[in-house]
């Protein structure tokens, strides 16, 4: 493992040992996949990882952004950098950064372009299997994505319709569309992950009761605070111990019992359709609430409870839609 600023650069079972040893406020919903274009292979000399990082990032400085835009780099020798801190939200694709995890791998993965080493086609299944661990996401084309999928202008996701990149590539794993995802390169990390891991025993699913909750990393309330849930979060829990709960499937994150209820199922009050060219969803039932992502016209969803205007269309976490802009189905 080496370390030059923010930039740390490791090999594949270093990042294993890097992501074990962190933890993460931030929610993490997907993984985006993503290719450099330029630079490519032919600029990559074997030892030149951090220059190569660091004109990555004066040239995203030079388009707007504060800092280079992805958490993580994946290179040609099969090693991979953290760039990003994972708590900040990457600039990967307009749409889809609020949850996700934005991973650059260096090449041209266009037809005609670079052909993609074997230890590169490690690193990246390898990472995207270690990153799907981490977060516990179970790899599809709804948490494994490209940023082809999405549309530059409206930030929507269209899967490859409209005014798109080609980005991760047209000859990425098979091709660039959520067809080939699906069967050349979203199996091949779900391999992996079964490879080395059999699936959680998740014992039930609960919400936050309280308004601020520590998560600790042990059943103790001395222990040390990894982070805080807000009050409603949904919380799945994997192991009780003395009053203790344990919200992780591999890692040692623990809550206290008293302070999470266990869900009865959510009934949706009814089904709607938008009907505006776009909406967006908020965190709050107000215009002014922060902006979670954007639905469609045409898209069909249930809610699940009505406020002041406002409908929540997620069973469980606080997502709301203006009521005016749909209409029952």
């Amino acid at each position: 493992m080496e370390q030059r600023g923010k930039f740390i650069l490791m090999t594949l079972p270093e990042f294993a040992q890097w992501l074990d040893n962190n933890s993460f406020s931030r929610t993490i919903r997907l993984i985006q996949n993503h290719h450099t274009y330029i630079p490519g292979y032919t600029h990559f000399r074997g030892n030149n990882h951090f220059s190569m990082l660091i004109g990555m990032e004066n040239a995203h400085l030079q388009r707007g952004f504060n800092e280079i835009a992805q958490n993580l780099t994946t290179f040609p020798d099969g090693r991979v950098a953290v760039c990003r801190d994972f708590n900040k939200i990457p600039g990967g694709i307009k749409g889809a950064n609020t949850y996700g995890i934005c991973m650059e791998h260096i090449g041209n993965f266009d037809t005609g372009g670079d052909i993609m080493t074997a230890a590169h086609t490690d690193a990246i299944l390898e990472a995207n299997a270690l990153l799907c661990k981490k977060f516990s996401l179970v790899p599809s084309s709804e948490t494994v994505v490209y940023h082809h999928w999405w549309d530059l202008n409206s930030g929507l996701r269209t899967n490859g319709s409209g005014n798109t990149k080609s980005c991760p590539g047209t000859n990425f794993f098979g091709g660039n569309k959520v067809a080939d995802a699906e069967a050349h390169f979203i199996p091949r990390v779900a391999a992996l992950i079964n490879r080395t891991t059999a699936p959680p025993a998740l014992l039930w699913e609960g919400l936050v009761n309280a308004n601020s909750l520590f998560v600790r990393e042990n059943a103790d309330a001395n222990a040390r605070a990894l982070r805080s849930l807000s009050r409603s979060t949904p919380v799945m829990v994997y192991e009780e111990r003395n009053g203790w709960l344990r919200i992780h499937p591999t890692h040692q994150e623990w809550v206290s019992a008293r302070f999470i209820s266990r869900n009865t199922v959510p009934v949706p009050k009814g089904q709607i359709e938008i009907t505006a060219s776009t909406l967006k969803v908020r965190n709050e039932p107000k215009g002014d609430a922060t902006v979670l992502r954007s639905l469609a016209q045409g898209t069909r969803m249930a809610y699940y409870e009505s406020h002041n205007g406002w409908l929540r269309i997620h069973a469980y976490q606080s997502e709301w839609i203006a009521e005016r802009y749909t209409s029952s189905v």
